[in-house]
């Protein structure tokens, strides 16, 4: 190319793509940065069933790009991405407008799979986005609107039913979210709670298999009992067609029929379309199709091109799908971007797995930390929320770079493993940093000495 064009390109505002541009506009690189999202707002995914129970509000859920990016000189470009011509180093949008980049960033995430399944797609509700927590909101509110003035029994049943395929951590989250919820609104409509039904239903013989919260499973089957209705949780149940208001599910050879007039859908990703379609050979993916990256996050036939998050498979390392990795592949590609521009030597992205959060319900979660610890109920939820709002994008203008998600150090300088009661204060103090920190690990202090005078 005669005349290079000097500006970097990020597709995508997920935790890759934002971080990448914020964490650029922080370090003051010196070449012009555009961020080209189909979406006004980002979307802050572990933090949808907060919004979506309303614990949080939309400002900090999902807050808009043109409020993150404020004063920070990226470009936010509202638009979807049409095609990508990784040989002529173009992104061609659906507006028409297409973008030349130096480098290109591609943070694209990953799209809902159904597997092919008969229905799926039609009538199951994902839950992904912002409009996807607000459709199955109205959705919801919908069914015990009509339940509520319904005399016939069966009609009944079938509205106050949900059904959530996959039992995996979204599957999980969601069901505990709505057995906490909806007795609550069923309840101030006038209802009996007790009618309502959560099932979840799981092809796998346990829920959360092969999955990073592996090891939180048996805190997760004791707390999914204990919200305000028990989850149903059929295991060995394959879902074959999902229609309107019934769904079919295969169990030890036998086809069931369950009346639902609810049904979720998270049976799990796959690789987004336009990742999909590049040139890229097919050994140089991983078995999901995921093109591979360097340790530096470059693509191996086009290291001018950045990938991360659900969209790239590191070379020679196997890293869950989760925010945590995301945001901090998104910290270091800044890093080397930057390195670029100034001529110099490109670092290996270290990626620090510190644990894993699940929600269980309203005010109740689960927390691994670094192995060595677990907590559950509330304690597990200040840590989770603490975790959570320190890593909340800000506005530019009070973005702290945080590439770390708990230091290491502090942790394993001040935990004493003989001490549970100590250690998830200081984790609390921690993870939550600074004022959040200190009201979560005070709320914990209490709590763990009632805990103690009732023993």
């Amino acid at each position: 190319m005669s005349n290079p064009v000097y500006q970097t390109v990020i597709l995508g505002g997920g935790f890759t793509g934002l971080f990448t541009a914020l964490h650029l506009a922080h370090e003051h690189y010196p070449r012009s940065v555009i961020l080209i999202d189909q979406n006004e707002s980002f979307c802050f995914k572990p933090l949808l069933y907060e919004y979506f129970d309303g614990e949080m509000d939309s400002f900090q859920v999902v807050p808009r790009f043109s409020e993150l990016l404020k004063g920070s000189g990226v470009i936010f470009v509202q638009d979807t991405v049409q095609s990508i011509d990784l040989h002529e180093r173009e992104v061609k949008l659906a507006s028409g407008n297409s973008y030349n980049y130096s480098n290109l960033v591609l943070a694209l995430g990953s799209v809902t799979a159904y597997h092919h399944l008969e229905g799926a797609k039609e009538y199951a509700f994902p839950f992904w986005t912002e409009a996807d927590a607000i459709a199955l909101d109205h959705h919801l509110r919908d069914c015990l609107q009509k339940a509520i003035q319904t005399e016939d029994v069966e009609q009944r049943r079938k509205l106050l039913t949900a059904v959530i395929v996959g039992g995996g951590a979204s599957g999980v989250e969601m069901a505990a979210t709505l057995a906490d919820l909806l007795p609550h609104w069923y309840s101030a409509l006038g209802g009996n709670s007790s009618e309502i039904r959560v099932i979840l239903l799981n092809h796998g013989q346990k829920i959360l298999d092969g999955d990073i919260n592996d090891p939180l499973r048996p805190i997760a089957e004791k707390e999914l009992q204990k919200r305000t209705i028990p989850i149903e949780i059929l295991t060995g149940a394959e879902a074959t067609a999902i229609h309107p208001n019934t769904i079919e599910y295969k169990s030890n050879n036998q086809v069931n029929i369950l009346p639902a007039y609810t049904t979720i859908w998270t049976a799990g990703t796959s690789i987004h379309p336009l990742i999909q379609d590049l040139p890229i050979p097919k050994e140089h993916r991983d078995h999901h199709n995921r093109p591979l990256v360097t340790p530096t996050m470059r693509l191996l036939d086009f290291p001018e091109v950045f990938a991360g998050g659900d969209c790239a498979a590191v070379q020679g390392s196997s890293l869950p799908p989760t925010a945590q990795v995301a945001y901090q592949q998104g910290a270091n590609i800044a890093q080397n971007l930057k390195a670029i521009a100034l001529g110099e030597e490109l670092k290996p992205v270290k990626v620090n797995i510190r644990g894993t959060l699940l929600k269980l319900g309203l005010n109740d979660a689960a927390a691994n930390i670094f192995n060595v610890f677990e907590v559950a109920g509330e304690s597990g939820h200040l840590i989770r929320q603490g975790t959570y709002l320190t890593l909340l994008p800000t506005p530019i203008h009070d973005f702290k770079a945080t590439t770390e998600w708990v230091d290491e150090e502090v942790f394993h300088q001040h935990l004493d493993p003989h001490d549970v009661g100590k250690k998830v204060v200081q984790a609390v103090e921690v993870v939550g940093a600074g004022f959040l920190g200190v009201l979560a690990a005070r709320k914990l202090l209490k709590i763990l000495g009632d805990e103690d005078k009732s023993r």
